[in-house]
């Protein structure tokens, strides 16, 4: 399994065997994921989109990585599922993925959210396909505008859904100077 870490975090890629089991069976889930799932899991924000996670793993095998990651705390006494960040989708011919996150409310207000978002941009960034990386929230949710400008967003305009503001990370590109143009 795919899988990159921060100083807090196991981040897991989802598969088409964690989506279902995520719906289907609770306990083979937590074997699956190798850590506890709190009763409250999913969050609430997440809930109504696990059956269309599963389906675009079944229509896009070759998207491994560029769905919904699973964010498990390292700092319990045992491993716990704390919260979800994926892309929707592999990067676009322009070199854009959408990223998001959501948080248990019991694991909010410790910067969960935005290492957890730093660490996927990480995994991500390392891409030679992303350009831009970008996410939408709503004017008021200044928790999640935070951990966009904690992780280098800036302000690109109105989002698609009323009300929503639209945030970028453009991908920096070191350039090779040893290299011959056109090579």
């Amino acid at each position: 399994m795919t899988e990159t870490r921060t100083a807090r975090l196991r981040l897991l890629a989802g598969t088409l065997e964690l989506a279902v089991a995520e719906i289907e069976d609770r306990d083979l889930f937590a074997s699956l994921i190798h850590a506890d799932v709190p009763p409250e899991w999913p969050p609430e924000t997440l809930r109504d989109a696990l059956p269309l996670f599963r389906d675009l793993h079944q229509a896009h095998p070759d998207w491994a990585g560029w769905l919904g990651w699973y964010a498990i705390a390292m700092t319990e006494a045992r491993p716990v599922l704390c919260g979800s960040v994926g892309f929707k989708g592999a990067p676009d011919d322009a070199g854009m993925v959408e990223i998001g996150y959501s948080l248990l409310p019991s694991y909010r207000h410790a910067g969960l959210a935005s290492e957890m978002a730093a660490g996927l941009i990480g995994w991500a960034c390392r891409d030679p396909r992303v350009r831009s990386i970008e996410a939408e929230t709503t004017r008021n949710n200044l928790r999640s505008i935070r951990v966009l400008e904690r992780n280098g967003f800036e302000p690109v305009g109105e989002g698609i859904e009323q009300g929503s503001v639209r945030f970028r990370r453009n991908v920096a590109r070191s350039i090779d100077l040893n290299r011959a143009p056109g090579v």
